[in-house]
C-alpha cells in the first residue's frame, strides 16, 4: 500500500497517530529512492543511515539532508521521464537551476495538502475577479515552478482577465510595472474584486512607484494580495511585512486580513500557506528541522539555523530530506494564537555560499565526490 495517501486523512493538526503515519510514509519513500536512484543509495550508505531504524520523529534527523546546491549541479532522478513525469526547474537566480522531476501521484497529494490550507484561509471563491500577476507570463520556454504555481493560484476564483508583470519581448522576459499599474487603475473602477499574485519584491516596487507619483487606488471589497516566491535577488531591498501591509492598505485599500503569503521551494514538494497571524505552520505532509550551520546538529525552538525540509510525497526525485540555503527559526505553534498547534517556521533570509562556508556546503562538495 502506498502510505503517502494515508497522509490525506491526517491533514488536520498533528497527533501521535499522524506522526506515525508520516514516519511510515517517510520510510517507504526512502526505500523507494534507495532502490531506484543509485546516487541516493550511495548517499544513504555513506551517511550510515539505516532506514529501518527510523521509529520516531526524532529519528528523522538521521536522514542525510541533501543540500539544494547539489540539485543545481547534478540531476538526481528516481523515476524515468517516460513514466509520465513532469520536470520543472527552480528560478535559477543564482545562475544555476535545480532540475526536479515530479510524478502525478505525488503531485495529487501535494495538491490536496495546499487545497486544505487555502480552504482554511478562505481563498476559494465563485466570485469572478481580475488578476494582476506579479510574475512570469506562461511561456513554452519557461519551466520554472514559481510560474506554474502562480498560474495555478489564479484558478482559486474565476478569472475575468489576467495581466502579467513579466512578459516575453524579443525572446526574453521584461518587467512592465507601468502596464500593471494601469491595469490596477482599471480594476479599481470594476464591481468585481482584484487578486494580486506574485513576488513580494514586485508588489513593493509597484506600490513604491504608485507612492512616488501620489497615486492611490481603492480596489473593490474582497480584493486580495497573495504573495510568494521570496525576494530572491532583491533581498537587499527587502522591507518588513508590516511595511508592505501598511502600503497595501494605504495605496490599494487591501487590509492585512486580506493578505496571504506562501512559502515553498522547488526542491520541497509542499507549499506552506500562512495562518491568520501570518505564520507558516508546518503542514502534516512535511516536517522541518533547524540545523546548526557548522555542525548540522538539530536545534531547539527559537534558535537560528539552516532550514532542513522533509517530506515523503515525491518519488520522481529524492526530495525526502533537503537542506535549503535559508536561515530560519522554528517556533512552538501553541504560541501563535491562531489555534493551529503545529510548529511554525520563520524564514530570516537566504545564505549565499560566498557569505558563509557552512557544513551544508561542505557536505554538498563531499556528495559530489561520491556521485
Amino acid at each position: 500500500m502506498d502510505k503517502r495517501f494515508l497522509l490525506l486523512f491526517h491533514l488536520k493538526e498533528k497527533d501521535s497517530k499522524t506522526q506515525q503515519v508520516f514516519i511510515e510514509a517517510m520510510k517507504q519513500n526512502l526505500h523507494y529512492h534507495d532502490k531506484h536512484c543509485l546516487e541516493y543509495h550511495k548517499i544513504l550508505k555513506e551517511s550510515g543511515c539505516c532506514i529501518d531504524e527510523i521509529h520516531s520523529i526524532s529519528d528523522l534527523e538521521k536522514i542525510p539532508p541533501i543540500p539544494t546546491l547539489l540539485f543545481k549541479k547534478h540531476t538526481l532522478f528516481s523515476m524515468p521521464e517516460k513514466k509520465k513525469t513532469i520536470q520543472v526547474t527552480s528560478s535559477g537566480t543564482s545562475g544555476n537551476a535545480s532540475q526536479i522531476r515530479f510524478e502525478w501521484s505525488g503531485l495529487s497529494i501535494a495538491f490536496f495538502s495546499i487545497f486544505y490550507q487555502v480552504m482554511k484561509r478562505k481563498l476559494i471563491s465563485i466570485i469572478p475577479c481580475h488578476y494582476i500577476m506579479l510574475g512570469y507570463k506562461p511561456h513554452k520556454s519557461n519551466h520554472a515552478v514559481i510560474s506554474k504555481t502562480a498560474y495555478a493560484t489564479s484558478f482559486m476564483a474565476p478569472s475575468l482577465k489576467k495581466t502579467y508583470a513579466l512578459t516575453i519581448k524579443n525572446g526574453k522576459y521584461e518587467v512592465e510595472l507601468d502596464e500593471i499599474i494601469k491595469a490596477l487603475s482599471r480594476a479599481g473602477k470594476s464591481h468585481f474584486p482584484t487578486r494580486i499574485i506574485g513576488f513580494p519584491s514586485y508588489a513593493f516596487f509597484m506600490m513604491k512607484k504608485m507612492e512616488e507619483s501620489g497615486m492611490k487606488i481603492k480596489l473593490p471589497h474582497g480584493s486580495k494580495l497573495l504573495l510568494g516566491g521570496g525576494w530572491k535577488q532583491f533581498y537587499t531591498e527587502k522591507v518588513e511585512k508590516e511595511v508592505l501591509y501598511e502600503m497595501a492598505e494605504r495605496l490599494l485599500g487591501i487590509k492585512e486580513d486580506q493578505i496571504v503569503e506562501f512559502f515553498g521551494a522547488v526542491e520541497h514538494p509542499v507549499i506552506y500557506c500562512d495562518c491568520s497571524h501570518h505564520h507558516f505552520h508546518v503542514p502534516n505532509s512535511s516536517h522541518v528541522i533547524i540545523r546548526d550551520p557548522q555542525t548540522l546538529k538539530p536545534l531547539s525552538y527559537g534558535q537560528v539555523g539552516l532550514v532542513n525540509l522533509l517530506s515523503p510525497i515525491i518519488k520522481g526525485t529524492p526530495l525526502s530530506s533537503v537542506m535549503s540555503d535559508d536561515l530560519g527559526i522554528l517556533h512552538d505553534g501553541g504560541k501563535c494564537g491562531c489555534g493551529n498547534p503545529n510548529p511554525y517556521l520563520e524564514i530570516l533570509g537566504r545564505v549565499g555560499v560566498s557569505d558563509i562556508k557552512t557544513c551544508s556546503t561542505a557536505a554538498k562538495e563531499k556528495l559530489e565526490e561520491k556521485i
